[in-house]
């Protein structure tokens, strides 16, 4: 149970880290700086060598972003897996279920760049980190999901 509430506070501090490196990215017009090419920037898979500093913003942001995704994916499978709360599995599961609509609204986002899919893409953003937010703080709540004490079951009998 511990090891399940860390990996969600862990998720969610990295979503908000990366939503702020993402408001960074956008005010630093670093998207535009891989030339509207998506998934590639400057035709680089990677772009482990970025030509210049937005180019190393934009890249940074794509590699943070890869990571906490698939820090999402981990968490929905630990709480789905873990037989956590059914508020707690669904909260993780709307964040992955957003996570694919999130993932092409960046894409559009560089190959875009409008006002409206901006907007969007900070939306679903909010959206994923608010659920997994709800999935932390359940996670919490709880003092051991899934498996009943002995304490809380004699004064749940008291009752």
């Amino acid at each position: 149970m511990v090891r399940f509430r860390h990996l969600a506070a862990a998720t969610t501090g990295m979503t908000f880290a990366l939503i702020l490196l993402g408001v960074y990215t956008a005010a630093a017009g670093a998207g535009l700086s891989c030339g509207a090419n998506w998934p590639l920037c400057n035709g680089g898979v990677f772009g482990l060598f970025p030509a210049n500093w937005p180019s190393f913003i934009e890249w940074f942001h794509r590699l943070v972003a890869m990571i906490t995704g698939f820090m999402i994916l981990g968490t929905t499978y630990a709480a789905w897996r873990g037989g956590r709360s059914r508020r707690t599995r669904l909260a993780s599961a709307v964040a992955l279920v957003v996570l694919p609509v999130q993932i092409l609204l960046g894409g559009a986002t560089v190959t875009l760049y409008t006002a409206l899919v901006q907007v969007t893409h900070h939306a679903a953003a909010l959206v994923i980190f608010a659920a997994l937010v709800a999935t932390t703080v359940w996670a919490y709540e709880s003092p051991d999901e899934g498996h009943a004490s002995t304490d809380t079951a004699t004064a749940t009998t008291a009752d």
